[in-house]
């Protein structure tokens, strides 16, 4: 089965302005969670001395967040397609923002991850319905920009994480780091009503495939929070987790709209985009962990210089995402992520293979080319993912979309964790980088694959 490239239909989409206006709200909220997801890494120091915890037990104000965005992604996009996209995000918007209010005012280690753990949920509907009031706020035509403007816009908040960080502690206490999202909320909740109102699909929503689901990514982030320390143990894990998935794919094998979209990974164009995805993030986030301990390790650079060097990729990022989002009205998709995934695997291979330079040119250079390759990657692919599904679906292919990403970024976790522990870290960096390089490169052999379900 093929899929058509966008058509200019003039009744299409919210009308201008508030389809402008629609646009901002998204984006404000992806920005939000976005941000938020970036910058409690560099308040962690602050918050142990603050609440008297236990430094490496602090990691779970930054995981607590990450699992419950896992957990909440896949329901949320079905709820929003039950009951509506805009009530579903505006839900989630309430709860970041009640949660944001919480964090900041959490006496104790355990309040702040709970907390966190609730804004995550809030941050999953976000995440999930943002694509799905996005496609019914665009006209189709103009999807390929707007999404190239979205990758940007990420590229952007996840770069500036740490410095927004670091400008609020320098002001403030941690606390200021949530309480900063409660006014940015309001706004966006105040504003709420400029994106589309759609009524959902009333259907009944399976609550023991929602539990199966919920166990499957607790599982799956247990094990791979264990792996490297007790690869048995985490291994198990992680097997618990693979049945919870066969029992949640068997539990939802009569129904048309499962939570776990197989009727949408049933379409090769879909399927391809989603295995792509998983694959180029789990380059990055390998490139993204080694990067740092390369750097800092390998080429004895501070801090301060190792972050000015990172730079490059999320720079070349944002001027390649939006060019990549017009480019892709009028070439093959396919075509785009095969050269984005190639540029991004030739600048990783770079980065690990190249001999140590003092002005670091190589490196720069690879992490240009890299960046620069991972923008052309992304804002193709999430077309694809977005447009290949119909649009009753749309909450599903957003949901998968954000599922795609964060189970990539989780193995590639795992992956860095392995090499940490069977390699020295004089070599560490570079075999991730260079493992790095390669699962690009295969996420542009198996983009290039959809080049024949793809219409001219």
């Amino acid at each position: 089965m093929t899929y058509a490239r966008p058509l200019d239909l003039a009744d299409d989409g919210l009308p201008a302005p508030r389809r402008h206006l629609a646009v901002a709200v998204l984006l404000m909220a992806l920005i939000l969670v976005v941000l938020d997801a970036a910058i409690a890494n560099v308040a962690l120091p602050s918050i142990a001395a603050s609440l008297g915890a236990h430094p490496g037990d602090t990691v779970w104000v930054v995981s607590s967040y990450q699992l419950a965005v896992l957990v909440a992604l896949l329901p949320c996009g079905a709820l929003g397609e039950i009951y509506g996209p805009r009530r579903v995000f505006l839900i989630g918007v309430t709860v970041f923002t009640l949660a944001s209010a919480a964090c900041a005012i959490a006496t104790s280690l355990p309040m702040l991850v709970g907390a966190r753990f609730v804004q995550g949920l809030g941050a999953g509907a976000i995440m999930a319905l943002a694509a799905m009031n996005l496609r019914f706020a665009v006209p189709e035509r103009m999807l390929g920009s707007i999404i190239g403007f979205n990758t940007m816009a990420v590229a952007i908040s996840s770069a500036a994480g740490p410095g927004v960080a670091g400008a609020i502690l320098s002001l403030a206490s941690w606390p200021w780091l949530f309480a900063v999202n409660i006014p940015i909320g309001i706004v966006v909740l105040a504003c709420g009503g400029f994106l589309g109102h759609l009524g959902g699909v009333r259907r009944r929503f399976n609550l023991a495939a929602l539990a199966a689901n919920t166990l499957m990514f607790l599982l799956f982030f247990a094990g791979a929070d264990r792996i490297a320390e007790a690869p048995v143990g985490g291994a198990a894990l992680i097997a618990g987790s693979a049945l919870c998935l066969f029992a949640l794919l068997r539990l939802e094998r009569d129904t048309s709209t499962p939570i776990v979209p197989t009727d949408l990974l049933a379409e090769p164009g879909f399927r391809i985009a989603a295995i792509g995805s998983v694959v180029c993030f789990t380059g990055q986030m390998l490139g993204f962990v080694a990067i740092p301990f390369y750097l800092q390790h390998t080429m004895g650079m501070s801090p301060a210089l190792a972050g000015l060097h990172m730079m490059a990729w999320p720079a070349a990022t944002i001027i390649i995402a939006p060019v990549s989002g017009r480019l892709a009205d009028r070439i093959k998709t396919a075509w785009l992520c095969a050269i984005g995934g190639g540029l991004m695997a030739a600048g990783l291979l770079i980065a690990g293979l190249a001999p140590a330079d003092p002005k670091a040119i190589l490196f720069v250079l690879g992490m240009v080319l890299a960046g620069g390759g991972f923008g052309l990657f992304q804002t193709p692919n999430n077309r694809i993912l977005l447009l290949s599904a119909p649009k009753a679906r749309s909450g599903a292919a957003g949901a998968m979309q954000g599922t795609a990403r964060l189970t990539g970024q989780t193995m590639g976790s795992i992956a860095m964790s392995v090499i940490f522990a069977l390699a020295p870290l004089s070599i560490a960096p570079n075999l991730a980088l260079v493992l790095a390089g390669v699962c690009a490169a295969v996420a542009a052999v198996i983009s290039l694959s959809r080049a024949r379900y793809e219409a001219s």
